[in-house]
């Protein structure tokens, strides 16, 4: 039985793991090889998030490609065919988050490793997690935590009131990874998944200035 908490997923293409989960989302991280790329696949079920950490990669749909440098980021809905390719020497180093949580949705429909129609890698392709691997906790309320990972400082923030995104650089990509910014009816405009522009969360807050007490976002920033 896979154990996603401990162990790393050995793909054809390089690895990955799980850096964080709550019972909104899963944010894995993935190591992709100079010239590999993972499946042009679709997620059926859930809605995926890719930001680029360091290296570069291209993210291709059935009909367009687009290319990312470090902090890009990219949103996937449901069932959109797309793969992702390093095209960087040293590869590509990226994040990756799902909502809902479901590793096991996804529809293979070309590969260049033979896995086309195959469902998720099983148990035999795992190995346990080692010391450098990412784990991101939760900071206390009206705290963060900082990382220093894949060139970038990964801020993991307490955010309780609006005040608090407006303090964050414009230029910056925020990962809502619990609660979010709402209505005053309580509707999500900033959700659990979604990678936005804190310049965009600014433009948001003119009109909703609601934010759930137990929002958790993850502040992207190129390190250096």
């Amino acid at each position: 039985m896979s154990n996603y908490n401990t162990n790393i997923v050995k793909k054809p293409w390089g690895y990955e793991y799980l850096a964080y989960e709550n019972k909104h989302v899963a944010l894995w991280f993935l190591y992709i090889k100079h010239t590999h790329s993972t499946s042009l696949h679709c997620h059926p079920n859930k809605t995926t998030g890719l930001i680029l950490l360091d290296g570069k990669a291209e993210v291709s749909f059935l009909n367009n490609t687009n290319k990312l440098k470090p902090t890009n980021k990219i949103m996937i809905r449901k069932g959109l065919f797309h793969s992702t390719k390093a095209t960087d020497e040293k590869g590509a180093w990226i994040f990756e988050i799902e909502t809902p949580v479901n590793k096991q949705d996804l529809v293979r429909f070309r590969d260049n490793y033979g896995r086309e129609g195959k469902p998720y890698e099983d148990s035999t392709y795992e190995l346990p997690k080692q010391d450098k691997c990412l784990w991101i906790s939760h900071p206390e309320v009206n705290s963060s935590i900082d990382y220093n990972f894949a060139n970038c400082i990964l801020t993991v923030k307490s955010i309780t009131d609006v005040s608090d995104l407006h303090k964050i650089d414009d230029s910056l990509n925020l990962i809502f990874l619990q609660g979010g910014l709402l209505t005053d009816y309580n509707v999500g405009v900033a959700a659990p998944g979604d990678i936005i522009q804190s310049s965009i969360i600014k433009q948001l807050t003119e009109v909703f200035t609601k934010v759930d007490p137990e929002t958790i976002i993850l502040i992207v920033e190129q390190n250096g």
